[in-house]
């Protein structure tokens, strides 16, 4: 059993004394000369296992194995676990956020960048953090405006916010020490360039390190390392070339110029839109090859004929790139997706391990990202050392033993050979941003899956960009499903989730957990031999790490897409997950892969303990009813209509125009029932401030009053479809759809 804190660990200001950093199973380390200042912290995160009480970094170790030794709650007594305590959040848009403990204290970061200090063994809140993000910012990202964690730093926690900046805060009172915009004036230049952050933050040898998101809205992707004192840029890393070859005065320049543009080629829409290779996600640094890799992600657009005309690799798009910390400087990269046409980006968590190559014990990277295979890479070379798909996918026969490059299959080049393509997986991937696990006791990787298809065809007439939308090349009035049963149901038998217990020596899955929808949480490993992972049912689990059996289950009544922790304090054991339904998943695909369509969300952190004795309140589930629509529509526009909805409007308020719960779903909104009233919401911006921006520069009246009579098409075409689903799962429906989903 864990022993108390007190009795097993080093203060984090007691680990200060080494300038050096030695521990039995790494080398040694050595750090800037003014690391007795800047280096603590780093150094207690090496040694995170001398003190497990804490969670200090994202992965809680700089491994990014989400593994915790404490193991106080273990097999044979999970199934006593309570709710300890729960804190709400103030908004109930998703929650995807990894929170940090330190001696005690939580610190969270919430939807729309907010931060909480809490007190980790109650739930009370010591201070919160307002970074007052604009509500018009929401759809200038992809994905919601979620953020996946805070770093922290010597008495310091940084975070940064939807609408790009980074902000340091004193850890113990949430005062700001210092702020700067982390996107620089040049990078914005031109009208479909936009960027935003969401990703969690890494501190590396007193360097904040951050990337940014926006490739579907023509960002040109980089990662920027700044001072943890002051705030000063220290270096910056494009990770794809500008569209004259020319410097930026960054540490990448040598690497773009010589390597990288010649995979692009001079002509192509890359050329305004920027190229995007934007790292929203994985950052992670390895102490014992002193790398730091960053993971980058897809093309913009991501139509791979028209972005670059179909030639090139395009650089360094869909790879993994190693680079020195202290300046950032290329140190090697490897490409898993050449070509990428699919938005399989590889910024999926990057973890390392020891593990046996050939006889010998090598320190690897595992990789799975988006695109189906999973990546043993060699962390110091770069050298592919072994790959296998972990999922159905159609789109490769498989990888090149030698070089670690796909092999295509003909019909997944879909930009190429100009026809449809039903991809598997889709975009949204094989395996996303949920945080897999690894345990050094069973040895077995734990992998968040899901099957998640997509139609992929070209777009029209060449590539248009519009202003104020995803710019992908795509035909978007072909990615949707056919309103028909027939088409809902054979969709649905494709879209499943699980968790695959993936053996990185043998290179199989050893069991695996199914269920029933994709989109779950990320998971945890722990000592006492289990695994936790929320579920996007509202579904809280603790598994058996070495079979899968399944030893607790609790209902938070709210979807879990964010990955657990686990701590301890005053020698008492708790586990905790941010709840909270969101992510583009919910937001985009609307009723085409809907478990319960109808939910509410709900968002809020859930403590976990043996002795716990909190319990959560009823909560509503019933979301946004259907209200029957008007009866007349303009039949001569709902064309034109469906094609401006699924431009502008799809992303946010559901394919065909049928919303997911999260965001409101505009078929049973009261603004269709008036010309002005919807104009007023959609055109002129008036709920702005609830994050639905204007888009009077973007389409005329005519256009938008086009969207307003598809709506009111698809709400008389689903009308009945809904209420009997309600009826079915829950009796009569309750009360009118409300039309403003709160911040």
């Amino acid at each position: 059993m864990t022993r108390p804190a007190s009795a097993k660990r080093r203060s984090l200001q007691g680990i200060l004394a080494a300038g050096t950093l030695c521990a039995a199973a790494l080398p040694c380390v050595a750090f800037p000369a003014h690391a007795d200042t800047l280096g603590d912290t780093g150094e207690a995160i090496i040694h995170a296992d001398e003190h497990p009480e804490n969670w200090l970094t994202y992965g809680r170790t700089y491994t990014e194995q989400r593994y915790s030794p404490l193991d106080q709650i273990n097999r044979a007594n999970v199934g006593n676990l309570k709710l300890a305590w729960y804190y709400n959040f103030d908004t109930n848009r998703g929650q995807e956020g990894t929170p940090l403990v330190v001696d005690g204290i939580m610190y969270a970061t919430t939807n729309w960048s907010k931060m909480k200090a809490l007190d980790a063994a109650t739930g009370k809140l010591l201070w919160e953090y307002d970074p007052q993000v604009p509500g018009n910012i929401a759809d200038r990202g992809c994905c919601d405006t979620v953020n996946r964690g805070a770093g922290y730093w010597n008495g310091k926690v940084f975070f940064g916010t939807f609408d790009g900046r980074m902000i340091a805060l004193d850890a113990k009172t949430g005062k700001k020490v210092w702020e700067v915009n982390t996107i620089p004036p040049e990078a914005s230049l031109g009208k479909q360039r936009s960027y935003t952050v969401d990703g969690a933050v890494r501190v590396v040898k007193g360097l904040v390190l951050i990337g940014n998101g926006g490739a579907e809205f023509g960002a040109r992707g980089f990662v920027s390392a700044f001072d943890a004192e002051t705030g000063k840029l220290k270096w910056r890393f494009y990770t794809v070339p500008n569209n004259k070859n020319q410097p930026d005065h960054a540490v990448s320049d040598k690497v773009l110029m010589e390597k990288a543009y010649k995979t692009w080629g001079p002509n192509g829409a890359w050329v305004q839109q920027g190229g995007g290779g934007t790292v929203w996600d994985s950052i992670m640094y390895d102490p014992v090859t002193d790398l730091v890799y960053l993971g980058v992600g897809n093309g913009s657009p991501w139509n791979y004929k028209y972005r670059s005309s179909g030639i090139g690799s395009n650089l360094f798009l869909g790879s993994i790139v190693a680079v020195k910390p202290e300046t950032g400087e290329y140190v090697w990269h490897f490409q898993e997706t050449p070509m990428d046409q699919w938005d399989y980006t590889s910024v999926q968590q990057i973890m390392t391990i020891d593990m046996p190559i050939n006889g010998e014990t090598r320190r690897v990277i595992v990789h799975a990202p988006k695109n189906g295979f999973l990546y043993i890479i060699d962390a110091k070379t770069g050298e592919f050392l072994a790959g296998r798909n972990y999922t159905y996918e159609n789109w490769a026969s498989g990888l090149d033993p030698l070089t670690g490059r796909p092999i295509y299959r003909p019909e997944g080049l879909w930009t190429l050979n100009g026809n449809f393509w039903y991809g598997i997986p889709g975009p949204l991937g094989a395996h996303n941003f949920m945080a897999m696990a690894y345990s050094p006791r069973t040895h077995l990787i734990y992998l968040p899956a899901h099957q998640i298809p997509f139609g992929y065809k070209n777009q029209t007439g060449g590539f248009k960009a519009h202003p104020d939308s995803w710019n992908l090349g795509l035909d978007m009035t072909k990615t949707g499903l056919p309103d028909s049963a027939e088409a809902r149901t054979a969709y649905m038998k494709d879209l499943h989730g699980e968790v695959l217990a993936w053996d990185p020596v043998k290179m199989q899955t050893v069991w695996q957990i199914d269920h029933k929808g994709p989109w779950n949480g990320g998971v945890l490993a722990t000592g006492g031999d289990l695994l936790f992972q929320g579920l996007a049912n509202g579904e809280f689990h603790a598994y058996d790490a070495t079979n899968g059996s399944d030893l607790f289950k609790f209902n938070a009544q709210s979807g879990i897409i964010a990955s657990p922790i686990t701590y301890s304090v005053n020698g008492k054991q708790y586990v905790a997950v941010e709840v909270g339904w969101g992510g583009i998943y919910p937001i985009s695909m609307g009723g085409m892969g809907r478990t319960s369509g109808w939910t509410v969300n709900h968002s809020f952190m859930a403590v976990f303990s043996l002795d716990g004795k909190a319990s959560l309140p009823e909560m509503n589930s019933l979301g946004f009813l259907p209200v029957k629509p008007p009866a007349e529509y303009d039949s001569k526009v709902v064309d034109k209509g469906y094609f401006q909805y699924q431009t502008y409007c799809q992303t946010c308020h559901g394919d065909n125009g049928e919303g997911a719960g999260m965001l409101p779903d505009l078929r049973w909104s009261g603004s269709i029932r008036h010309k002005d009233g919807f104009y007023n919401v959609v055109g002129r911006g008036a709920l702005t401030a609830y994050g639905m921006d204007r888009f009077d520069t973007s389409m005329t009246p005519d256009e938008i009053e086009s969207i307003r009579q598809y709506l009111i098409k698809r709400a008389n075409d689903t009308y009945q479809r809904e209420v009997d689903a309600r009826k079915n799962a829950s009796g009569t429906p309750q009360g009118p759809a409300m039309g403003i989903t709160p911040q």
